[in-house]
């Protein structure tokens, strides 16, 4: 809770409205598995996502766009799946940390109760990815606009990764038709999507 309103930025009081009512849509959204299923089915029809070879998928919790049942499916294929778990850099800065996952049995509870790989396994060399090698990067969210703006949780997990992906690298959000709004208020250093991808359009960035 706010304290004292009056010293709080107002682009920042923005953002926290906008973001409470992307919360409210998602949470009032029906047919989420049909629908989350359609989204994730147009996200591998990319050819970008044709033309990767590591992709970085998220593993969905409570009320996002849900994506473990095509997940799942895409470990069957001949892609590199490399998904994120939130930790601190060396510097106690929150980052995300990306794991080249085999199967899905892999995964465990963690933060947030979002299914992550178990903090023993962390530092195997095997398992760990540089964003260097990301191909292409799904992106959740709470609220986006059609021209690749894109409203998170506010923690900066994804926006400290997106901004040390490689040039060439595509980013493309998911979201459900109704999280997206006329413009979302980017600042100087937030990253836009190349692609927003919703049941019922995909949107260039």
């Amino acid at each position: 809770m706010i304290d004292n309103i009056s010293c709080v930025d107002p682009k920042f009081l923005e953002k926290e409205s906008l973001r409470q009512w992307g919360y409210r849509q998602r949470q009032q959204q029906t047919n989420k598995v049909a629908l989350s299923h359609a989204i994730c089915h147009q996200f591998v029809m990319q050819s970008e996502y044709q033309a990767a070879e590591t992709v970085m998928w998220y593993v969905h919790c409570r009320t996002e766009v849900q994506t473990l049942d095509t997940l799942q499916e895409q470990l069957r294929t001949s892609k590199r799946i490399v998904v994120p778990y939130c930790t601190e850099d060396e510097k106690g800065q929150k980052v995300l940390g990306l794991w080249l996952l085999n199967q899905v049995e892999e995964l465990v509870p963690g933060m947030w109760g979002i299914l992550e790989p178990p903090q023993s396994s962390w530092g195997d060399a095997k398992k760990r990815v540089r964003v260097e090698e990301l191909d292409m990067i799904m992106t959740p969210g709470v609220v986006f606009d059609r021209n690749g703006g894109r409203l998170g949780n506010g923690a900066g997990y994804y926006d400290r990764l997106l901004q040390s992906v490689r040039p060439d690298a595509r980013v493309v959000g998911v979201c459900f038709e109704s999280q997206l709004v006329e413009k979302v208020p980017m600042a100087a250093h937030d990253v836009y999507m190349h692609k927003v991808i919703t049941e019922k359009a995909v949107y260039p960035g």
